[in-house]
């Protein structure tokens, strides 16, 4: 205080430069994850689902859209894009919390630039996952798609920056992978697509097949710093307690046991990939306890609803059934669910700082 009173004697002129410089500074480094020095993420690349799709479903043929109202209330405007949330979703998150920009860009979005690809895009889909028969289902983009799109990804990128700045990009960058949940709850237990071929561990094991093969390949392509998101508590969303928890809508505990039971062999399974991965960063991140603990504990957290989401009903509304014609909470921030699926930014917020702290030292 008594330097500040000092400059502002002294000149008002120069107070107020060093007022907005400090403002500036404080406004830049706001929310901002702090790294250690030498660490730097140039871009960050998501694959998977709904979790992190940032609008690449909105130009194909699918049931499974969200580029319109509620969606995207508390987005900047109350813009819908194809975000499964009302607002941010975890892709959005990283590239904030980590300081590269505001927004993770839609690779299939058609006012995607250049200079936007030099910080990372996101190549997911919703209602995809590790089994190629779940995006087949809903007519979404397969994995195999989506690194495929990757691979179509490098070969721009090295004409915008030329080939060695794009082997440092392809290095550095944080890769987000996603999935587990649609094939768990669509394909297996509401679809019943494989439950005549598969039980739940041999089903789950086709699942990590699929999530193993993934991330290797990604590997091959350039790709060092991955982080490969577990299954969710899936068997708790309000859908899944709509659909199969009884009267009462209790979480169903047999999708929990495919989650749980398939996290521990993804984890597992992750250790062995990253032994034989020289230089690989790979790390598998624990989503589904932090969840779990805000949906049980929601009050703790300073929610009010956890068994609902905030579009409709909150009971089975998501996708084309969560629209304008429904209802909508007033307030998305009292909810732990956005729609009947997804959790709301403020929920994906906490999930995302508590992420970050506990794992990314093990990323660089």
């Amino acid at each position: 205080m008594a330097l500040f009173m000092k400059l502002f004697s002294s000149s008002p002129i120069i107070f107020m430069l060093h007022f907005m410089i400090l403002f500036t500074l404080c406004y830049k480094t706001k929310g901002l994850l702090k790294l250690p020095p030498n660490v730097t993420y140039p871009a960050v690349i998501a694959f998977g689902d709904s979790i992190v799709d940032t609008g690449n479903n909105n130009n194909i043929k699918t049931l499974v859209k969200s580029n319109f109202p509620p969606y995207g209330k508390d987005f900047e405007g109350g813009v819908p894009t194809g975000r499964f949330c009302d607002g941010k979703v975890p892709s959005d998150l990283l590239v904030e919390e980590l300081g590269i920009k505001e927004l993770l860009p839609a690779y299939n979005d058609p006012n995607l630039k250049s200079s936007d690809l030099v910080t990372g895009v996101c190549f997911a889909s919703a209602a995809s996952g590790y089994d190629p028969l779940t995006p087949q289902i809903a007519s979404v983009i397969p994995l195999s798609t989506q690194l495929e799109m990757f691979k179509e990804y490098i070969g721009k990128l090295k004409g915008i920056v030329g080939e060695e700045r794009t082997k440092f990009i392809l290095a550095n960058s944080l890769y987000v992978v996603v999935g587990g949940s649609d094939d768990i709850a669509n394909t297996y237990f509401v679809a019943h697509a494989r439950q005549l071929q598969y039980d739940i561990p041999a089903y789950t094991d086709l699942m990590i097949n699929g999530a193993s093969n993934f991330v290797k390949e990604i590997y091959k392509l350039g790709a060092r710093r991955i982080a490969v998101l577990s299954a969710p508590p899936i068997g708790c969303v309000p859908s899944q307690r709509t659909l199969a928890g009884g009267i009462i809508r209790d979480c169903v505990e047999k999708y929990n046991y495919a989650a749980t039971l398939f996290n521990s062999k993804l984890s597992k399974e992750l250790d062995s990939i990253a032994l034989n991965s020289p230089n690989s960063r790979i790390v598998y991140i624990d989503v589904y306890n932090s969840l779990l603990d805000i949906i049980v504990n929601y009050q703790k957290y300073g929610y009010k609803v956890a068994d609902r989401g905030c579009c409709g009903t909150g009971e089975l509304e998501v996708a084309v059934l969560c629209n304008p014609l429904g209802s909508t909470c007033s307030n998305p921030s009292e909810y732990v669910f956005w729609d009947s699926y997804h959790p709301t930014e403020s929920v994906y917020r906490k999930l995302i700082n508590e992420a970050l702290q506990k794992y990314i030292s093990r990323l660089h």
